[in-house]
């Protein structure tokens, strides 16, 4: 009983994760939804007994591909150094071209 109670509290968390990532904007806050669910999920594969599957979720969708997927924020500039560059909108970028011009 109790822990038939613990898996639909994860099954409900996993579920939550899968549709704010969907309706997230920001893309930080994607990648740390997506490690949310990978370490879920891996938490499940453990709870099931199946840990060989949990190593493997928490190494490879927790870990690898986290780091990977910020490697790439960064390089994309999806991430701000500055908290106040995120109010910017992209009128700012073009009023700022026309006074170059």
């Amino acid at each position: 009983m109790n822990n038939s109670l613990f898996m639909y509290i994860l099954l409900a968390i996993l579920i939550v994760c899968a549709i704010s990532v969907t309706f997230s904007r920001n893309l930080l806050n994607s990648v740390l939804i997506f490690m949310a669910y990978s370490l879920v999920m891996s938490i499940i594969w453990v709870i099931i007994e199946s840990p060989d599957l949990a190593i493997t979720e928490a190494a490879v969708g927790a870990g690898v591909t986290s780091i990977l997927f910020f490697v790439t924020l960064k390089k994309i500039h999806g991430v701000l150094n500055n908290p106040e560059e995120e109010g910017e909108s992209v009128e700012d970028d073009d009023e700022e071209n026309e006074r170059k011009a």
